[in-house]
């Protein structure tokens, strides 16, 4: 698809969906572990760990389908990082490009409008900010991976919770250059600023304003709609930049920390139609564009929020 299309996609929908938690669901529904470097990318390459993904995948493409709704569909390559790769067992494959062609094969099968997002994440955690870089060292370490994703494969690109401001713009000025859609998502508090202090409203101005090819737009994921709504009430992004330029979240099922999160040994998760009431109250406060799930979500969360957001 070309980037036009995407475009169009978010310019004629007022919902987007995307998909809720695949590693947690790996764990808890097939009992398989990920990889100590690489987490779950390395699944595609074993046939009980492909055959897991594809039912859950499945499960989101469904909804899209059965509810008429678009979908962003992501690599799940947040951790294969260039570090990770080059110390595992996996350093002579391209996860990112054999992970694409894996979804595009799957999506292929629906009617469904469906685009296949190529991941990627910080360096270090994204719960904590350690091991956060600055700017220039972003670029030069982050522009391994895209160099991995094939072009002709995905639609766009994605950065998963960015903890810090200096990394993510980092990431935006690796992603410009492959000419296509990029989404940048941030980690955020309640308190409405990243992880090292910025404002949501200052880390989309700076990265704005030293891109030449935008972002398509910012979101969070790895939140609860709680979580978000109280960042996005904070009289610093009650501003027209974050307004327009502010999209979307994939939503954790409990209001955690993300201290909580990186702590937390065991699934949190609650019933579909309380997270589903989350999003409607945030919705009418911040009608954004992209809703989708995160830690301790299913297919069950995407439907309600298919059925009462759509």
């Amino acid at each position: 698809m070309t980037e036009m299309c995407l475009e169009n996609c978010f310019n004629t929908n007022s919902l987007i969906l995307t998909e809720g938690a695949v590693g947690q669901r790996i764990e808890r529904e097939f009992s398989l572990k990920p990889d100590v470097d690489v987490m779950y990318a390395s699944l595609i390459y074993d046939s009980v760990g492909r055959n897991a993904l594809a039912s859950i995948y499945r499960s989101y493409l469904q909804v899209a389908e059965d509810y008429k709704l678009p979908i962003l569909l992501l690599t799940n390559t947040r951790r294969a990082n260039k570090d990770r790769v080059s110390r595992s067992k996996y350093r002579d494959k391209n996860m990112m490009r054999d992970y694409a062609a894996f979804l595009r094969e799957l999506a292929s099968k629906y009617r469904c409008e469906t685009f296949i997002g190529g991941m990627m994440g910080c360096r270090g955690d994204a719960y904590s900010g350690s091991e956060g870089m600055n700017t220039d060292e972003a670029i030069e370490y982050h522009s391994w991976q895209m160099g991995m994703f094939d072009l002709e494969i995905i639609d766009f690109l994605f950065a998963a919770i960015m903890p810090a401001l200096p990394e993510a713009l980092g990431m935006a000025k690796v992603m410009e250059k492959s000419k296509l859609p990029y989404i940048i998502s941030l980690m955020i508090s309640c308190n409405g600023a990243l992880l090292d202090g910025s404002t949501i409203h200052n880390a989309i101005l700076k990265i704005d304003t030293l891109t030449k090819n935008k972002p398509l737009c910012y979101m969070t994921n790895c939140v609860h709609p709680s979580i978000l709504k109280g960042a996005l009430l904070q009289k610093e992004n009650l501003t027209e930049l974050v307004k327009k330029r502010f999209w979307g979240i994939q939503a954790n099922a409990v209001s955690l920390s993300p201290q909580e999160l990186d702590n937390s040994k065991s699934l949190k998760t609650t019933a579909a139609k309380e997270l589903a009431e989350e999003f409607l109250s945030l919705h009418k406060l911040f009608p954004l564009k992209i809703y989708g799930g995160c830690c301790g979500t299913d297919d069950s969360h995407i439907i309600e929020i298919a059925r009462r957001l759509g």
